[in-house]
């Protein structure tokens, strides 16, 4: 009895053993396994984030066409849409925590003006004061430019932008007459900018203003035009910051 119960013992442990020996291949298999599978899932987020940078480079390659083909018809504001993007990033930066800052939103600051595409040369290039009629008229081209981008999907974030960048804070503005924090807070901090490049750079009508003057100038129009924490958030960024990005695109 002794002898079979050692016999019974042995065969016991051998076939242990051979459990412990399959589970322990069992482990590497599946060790291998996922060590393949992460190096698949590396491979596949390598491929995807290269195809989403060139679907952003894509993206960006069409929204500078358009812009480019709206400044086509306005030279003399040189590369206006450029430096205002570039002032209105830096200001809604500065501006708040709530304005995450997109690639939708550079697409809208650079498209502002798309809308303009749709005005007759005769209003555009008119040298003189514009009548009520031709008023009206230029007074639609942010909402010819929504309609323009909204129907574009990768554009779809960048409409509030190109309708509302002609709000005015006190509510006098154009096209739908908002008023106060009823204006996209990314169309206030472009407003800003918009009037900044508009007072620093040369115009048929009037030579370019220094910085100083302009900061005075939107300082005045706080309150009414403008956003009075946007006003804060641009006085809180030096001269040199906007001078730069104004040497960097012209």
């Amino acid at each position: 009895m002794a002898v079979q119960s050692e016999i019974g013992l042995i065969d016991e442990l051998i076939r242990l053993r051979g459990e412990l020996q399959r589970r322990e291949r069992e482990a590497a298999d599946k060790e291998l396994q996922l060590q393949r599978y992460a190096a698949d899932l590396r491979e596949t987020f390598k491929q995807e984030r290269a195809r989403a940078q060139e679907l952003r480079r894509s993206y960006m390659a069409t929204v500078r066409a358009l812009s480019n083909a709206v400044e086509a018809r306005d030279a003399y504001t040189g590369k206006h849409a450029e430096r205002v993007a570039a002032y209105g990033l830096v200001i809604a930066r500065k501006f708040t925590p709530e304005l995450e800052i997109t690639p939708e939103l550079e697409f809208g600051y650079l498209l502002h003006d798309v809308g303009k595409v749709a005005i007759p040369d005769a209003i555009l290039y008119k040298p003189a004061a514009l009548d009520d009629g031709e008023r009206a008229l230029m007074s639609r081209h942010p909402v010819i430019g929504a309609e323009i981008v909204s129907g574009i999907e990768f554009l779809t974030d960048a409409t509030e932008v190109v309708r509302s960048h002609h709000e005015r804070w006190d509510g006098t503005g154009y096209p739908d007459r908002l008023s106060g924090e009823d204006i996209p807070l990314a169309a206030r901090a472009f407003s800003v900018a918009d009037v900044l490049d508009a007072l620093t750079t040369d115009r048929p009508y009037r030579p370019a203003c220094s910085m100083g003057d302009a900061r005075s100038m939107i300082n005045d129009e706080s309150g009414t035009h403008f956003d009075p924490r946007v006003v804060d958030a641009f006085n809180a960024i030096d001269d040199d910051v906007f001078e730069r990005i104004a040497a960097e695109i012209r």
